[in-house]
């Protein structure tokens, strides 16, 4: 049949569908076109690997843009040399009264054995931690030191800090100073491991303090310690280590690392095993009171940080880092701007242990003046025996202040219309 069949009314009709028919495929394919425009935009929006996710929404920056960025160099002190029988080791915060810094630091007595506590004796040491006192030491430019002797000594038969006192800091408030320190009453009160008798440590133990109106002394012990280890299925059921101050919104955060009684631990002490906290084998929390001497309330953040352990804390900007040499985010620094919340801000560092900051300004609250950051410390070394180092870095606040400038210049750059080359984006300068 051909066209000249048809009338010219169907002929219209038969025109009329194939046009109908070519619009709506025509409209397919930009419908198509568009929904596929649109689903590669969404795509390429929400498609984000989780180390670019983490970079764009965190805290993270590469190493030329992050004001904690530093290189700890380590250097060998004056007057702190190795003595066959002598250790020295977890010092101080270092501050600086006069011309002179000050340090204090756990010793124990001298030539005494480490033998574990079923052979310890008033003269010989169940653990390197026991038969400490806390002696202090000064110095008028941070590398040649002089040990002015004890600071700090065990108490009497019976109270809490007979057996050793150890692992000190320093606070400096109210034209007072305050030092704080682990304290155990007892050998009685170690408890060891089943592998190595002379690992293990003493549970319980407590934070004890003294007070003084100046750096040298004399220092008067307060009747009671200031913290003690949680209840015995808490993450702090155990002992009570390292004490640290910082300083914000008119109250004093204490930190201390602990751990609970763990299962998989081979030690004998008694107790109920810890079942919450089973995978912890150490964790940092805090104690905040609105005075020196307390009461220190634990937080109920706690732990508010993973690991510990020879820590390192000193005031920056508005808020505290830390520094933990274990734990799984080990080997970097942390910040919080409240004392409670902390965030990773560099990793892979080779860091001090046991390490003491240098505190300009000694304990200035962080929202009354900026903390300045941290340029040199103190810390100990193990081998061949317990010893101490200096360290040095430039994590001052004005280095910060440089850094973040240069990461604001590339950030203008990345948010502006301009595409050619910009000198002042060279951060190195």
């Amino acid at each position: 049949m051909t066209i000249k069949n048809f009338t010219n009314k169907e002929i219209s009709i038969i025109l009329a569908l194939i046009v109908m028919s070519l619009f709506s495929c025509q409209e397919s394919q930009t419908t198509e076109s568009q929904q596929s425009e649109i689903t590669e935009s969404k795509t390429s929006q929400s498609l984000e690997s989780a180390s670019y996710k983490r970079f764009r929404e965190g805290k993270i920056r590469y190493e030329k843009f992050n004001e904690f960025n530093t290189q700890f160099k380590f250097t060998k002190l004056e007057g702190f040399e190795f003595e066959k029988g002598i250790e020295r080791y977890y010092p101080s915060s270092i501050i600086q009264v006069g011309d002179k810094y000050f340090m204090w630091y756990s010793k124990p007595l001298a030539n005494s054995g480490v033998v574990g506590p079923n052979d310890a004796t008033d003269t010989s040491r169940a653990f390197h931690w026991d038969l400490c006192d806390v002696w202090y030491a000064t110095s008028t430019d941070g590398l040649k030191w002089e040990e002015q002797g004890v600071a700090i000594p065990r108490g009497a038969t019976g109270n809490y800090d007979h057996r050793s006192v150890f692992n000190p800091d320093i606070l400096v408030a109210n034209d007072k100073y305050y030092l704080v320190y682990q304290a155990a009453a007892s050998v009685k009160d170690a408890r060891w491991s089943k592998l190595f008798k002379t690992s293990g440590d003493f549970a319980p133990n407590v934070i004890g303090m003294s007070v003084a109106d100046s750096p040298t002394g004399p220092w008067k012990a307060l009747d009671k310690p200031i913290l003690t280890p949680g209840s015995k299925d808490a993450w702090d059921g155990e002992v009570i280590h390292e004490p640290t101050f910082f300083v914000k919104g008119g109250q004093y955060f204490l930190y201390y690392k602990s751990h609970g009684r763990l299962p998989w631990t081979p030690n004998i002490s008694a107790g109920k095993f810890n079942k919450e906290h089973a995978d912890v084998p150490l964790a940092t929390g805090v104690a905040i009171a609105d005075n020196p001497e307390g009461p220190y309330i634990k937080s109920k953040y706690n732990p508010v940080l993973m690991g510990g352990h020879g820590s390192t804390f000193w005031p920056y900007r508005n808020g505290v880092c830390a520094i933990l040499p274990e734990g799984p985010e080990r080997n970097s620094i942390l910040f919080s701007e409240d004392g409670i919340n902390f965030h990773p801000m560099i990793q892979g560092l080779s860091v001090p242990k046991g390490g003491g900051a240098f505190r300009p300004g000694k304990y200035t609250d962080v929202d009354v003046q900026a903390g300045q950051g941290l340029t040199w410390g103190v810390s100990h070394l193990l081998y061949p025996y317990y010893h101490f180092v200096r360290f040095d870095c430039d994590l001052s606040l004005e280095h910060g202040d440089k850094i973040n400038k240069g990461h604001q210049i590339i950030k203008d750059y990345i948010n502006g219309d301009a595409y050619e080359y910009d000198p002042s984006l060279d951060v190195n300068k």
